[in-house]
């Protein structure tokens, strides 16, 4: 199987030396690619800025933004058989990106944002037969949000986690989530670590492959 992977944060520039991002180290994407390599799928991994090492055999594409990752995703959408969307993309950017340091003032200094690139909303179109699994990062319970947006993206499965909950979410090595399929199934994994947690989403998405894509 073909498996296309997204993982790590976005970075959203305010100027060339500051950008929005949040904290995802991309450990959970990168365990991701590692399991569906070993065992035997062919394996892209779109990746935000992290400091991971490149899974042997894994072929990675660099983005930064959430522009760049949206048009990575929608440029190998057609070879991939399944898209797992485990990076963390930023919301939102600055509407205006100064071309030089913005320098210290007196006083607050205001942003305009605006809301980043649906990358999900972007891919479901265009979704065919393939498996798409999406991810729900929350503070407290993530499962209604989760729920909301797999039915809104049209998601096969979606992976939701409490990122306040210790040892679960960014910058960890271990999570605690739930997973919840389109057809209203759920399963939950307490903490472990992200190859363990990895390797239940790969599982779970050669049962359900289709491969007439």
């Amino acid at each position: 199987m073909k498996i296309l992977v997204t993982a790590g944060p976005t970075r959203e520039a305010i100027d060339p030396v500051r950008f929005l991002s949040n904290r995802s180290s991309g450990r959970m994407g990168y365990a991701i690619a590692t399991v569906a390599r070993d065992a035997g799928h062919i394996v892209r991994l779109i990746s935000g800025p992290v400091a991971l090492s490149t899974p042997t055999g894994v072929e990675r594409i660099d983005v930064i933004s959430a522009h760049e990752l949206a048009a990575a995703v929608l440029a190998a959408l057609p070879w991939c058989d399944a898209l797992i969307m485990a990076a963390a993309v930023a919301d939102w950017r600055p509407v205006t990106t100064s071309d030089v340091k913005l320098k210290k003032q007196a006083g607050p200094l205001t942003l305009e944002l605006e809301r980043t690139e649906d990358v999900l909303g972007l891919v479901q179109p265009l979704k065919g037969n393939r498996i798409v699994v999406g991810f729900a990062a929350e503070t407290g319970d993530p499962v209604p949000e989760a729920t909301r947006k797999l039915s809104a993206k049209g998601l096969d499965m979606i992976v939701a986690n409490d990122i306040s909950q210790p040892n679960a979410g960014f910058e960890v090595e271990t999570n605690a989530v739930t997973l919840i399929e389109a057809d209203g199934t759920t399963r939950q994994i307490d903490t472990a670590p992200k190859a363990k947690i990895a390797a239940a989403i790969v599982a779970w998405v050669e049962r359900h492959a289709r491969r007439d894509v």
